[in-house]
């Protein structure tokens, strides 16, 4: 796509701007997701513009080429590398009295690109899926998919994710929390290895707001507690410790419906032996298997379905949402954690899930755009 090729179309065809990458490590699959809802989105009702934010954070037209989005090979895909320019950046308006996005670039005149209708936020991870895009989209007054700045940030952050959840009645693990001061210094240290000890083992050592399975370490003996906090600390400078729990991982897709939400058939994801746990490369590289609808019975399945919307409600979502299971031995639910923006790359479950139940990919972005688009920003 060149830039004269993205003046704004006069039909009455809304204009999403798909935003993906950022900032986050979870940079990667945030591009592949883009490129999966480029190639399902339906173009006889929407004018599309890609928009790829680097890791360094600069806002660039992308060229409509999911191809080139995707996993090949074992290798990642990078904005910086499918971006139509290197010097140039675009600009979203900065207030409700415009939605005309600007393309600019050092020593030439700022082009308008047309306005925009509603944002579909593909971003996934901090300086994105955390609510700061959300908080930039409600000064701007565009419309976008997706839950609001509180319950993005809350989603994120897996330690108010569990005080929220926990407040409502809903199941949580045990776990603690490293912050960033207590682990620079050698009295703040101790302290909390010895809170880390009262837990048990084995443990999940976790960068607090990330996702995707980066930066996760599963800790079988102490003495290796001090290099998986140090591990997730590349990635967030909050840590968060849980303790392992024994149990089949369900995941269940929410979805807003005009009149409230509604939860999908549930997914079982089934680690490939290989792997401790369902880590990065599990889920992207070697793909393990997700089973749609998982083996549950009628009872069970009722019972995630509503307390998936009952954590939907409780972060106060809107839009979608996927929420992560532990069904235990003893029958009893487990929240492992809220996703706000779930992947919807070729093997993610949130569209399979949806699928399953009766809305295909392409529907599921249009029912995604439609709500957004009859959705006002400001205090709802």
């Amino acid at each position: 796509m060149s830039i004269e090729q993205t003046s704004p179309n006069n039909a009455a065809k809304p204009r999403v701007a798909i935003v993906f990458g950022g900032r986050s490590s979870e940079h990667a699959i945030s591009v592949v997701t883009a490129g999966s809802v480029l190639r399902a989105i339906d173009r006889s009702k929407y004018e599309v513009l890609p928009i790829g934010i680097t890791h360094e954070g600069r806002w660039a037209l992308v060229s409509d080429e999911p191809s080139r989005m995707a996993i090949t090979e074992g290798r990642l895909p990078d904005v910086a590398g499918i971006a139509d320019s290197t010097e140039g950046q675009v600009a979203l308006p900065g207030s409700p009295a415009s939605r005309e996005v600007v393309w600019s670039e050092p020593g030439s005149t700022p082009k308008v690109l047309g306005e925009v209708d509603v944002v579909l936020p593909l971003l996934h991870g901090p300086w994105g899926e955390d609510g700061t895009i959300q908080g930039l989209l409600e000064l701007s007054g565009v419309p976008y998919v997706g839950s609001g700045v509180l319950a993005s940030a809350a989603g994120m952050d897996k330690e108010f994710t569990k005080r929220l959840l926990a407040s409502h009645g809903i199941g949580v693990g045990s776990y603690t929390v490293v912050r960033p001061r207590e682990w620079e210094t050698a009295e703040g240290r101790d302290a909390v290895r010895a809170r880390i000890a009262g837990l048990g083992l084995p443990l999940f050592v976790k960068p607090c707001r990330a996702g995707s399975s980066i930066g996760i370490s599963k800790v079988k003996d102490l003495a290796d507690l001090d290099a998986a906090i140090d591990e997730a600390r590349r990635h967030d400078p909050k840590v968060i410790v849980e303790l392992g729990v024994e149990g089949r991982e369900i995941e269940c897709g929410v979805l807003e419906f005009e009149d409230g939400p509604r939860a999908s058939l549930p997914a079982e994801v089934l680690v490939d032996g290989d792997y401790e746990f369902y880590d990065f490369e599990a889920k992207y590289i070697d793909s393990s298997e997700v089973r749609i609808p998982a083996e549950l019975t009628e009872e069970q399945t009722a019972e995630i379905r509503r307390q998936a919307v009952a954590a939907f409600e409780a972060l106060g979502c809107e839009g979608l949402a996927r929420v992560d299971f532990f069904l235990l031995p003893d029958g009893s639910w487990m929240v492992n954690e809220v996703n706000t923006m779930p992947g919807f790359t070729p093997i993610s479950a949130y569209p399979k899930m949806w699928e399953a139940t009766g809305i295909p990919y392409a529907e599921l972005i249009d029912r995604l755009l439609g709500a957004a688009l009859r959705r006002s920003t400001g205090l709802r």
